[in-house]
């Protein structure tokens, strides 16, 4: 009986893994976008494909030394809340990383970087 139990718990716990996966959140657009050379960008705006909780996610931007230049707390749209994004200063001409933090609304975390150049 013992077996049977133990047998049926992994049956489900197998099924239920790719759900957990469905939890994390992960950019689908990026403005300015990974890779790109633009005019300095006011803001840095990150669309997710699901909402994220506004508590625990961020956006920071760094410049090439790794001096953090974003100064305002980055938010989420309330009427979209799968969008993040963060004001800018002025920024002079050179390569700029975003470092994002998305928590789902169940939870999950993900995290990445990507960068940018200004021209």
């Amino acid at each position: 009986m013992n077996t049977t139990r133990l047998a049926a718990a992994l049956a489900l716990s197998l099924t239920l893994m790719p759900l957990a996966a469905l939890a994390h959140v992960f950019p689908q657009k990026q403005e300015p976008g990974a890779g790109t050379t633009v005019e300095a960008p006011a803001r840095v705006t990150i669309t997710f494909d699901g909402p994220l909780e506004p508590a625990f996610s961020s956006l920071t931007v760094t410049d090439a030394a790794g001096k953090q230049v974003s100064t305002a707390k980055s938010t989420i749209d309330a009427q979209q809340p799968s969008v993040a994004s963060v004001a800018l200063p002025a920024l002079a001409a050179g390569k700029y990383t975003v470092h994002w933090v998305a928590v789902a609304s169940d939870g999950h975390r993900t995290h990445g970087d990507y960068s940018f150049n200004v021209k």
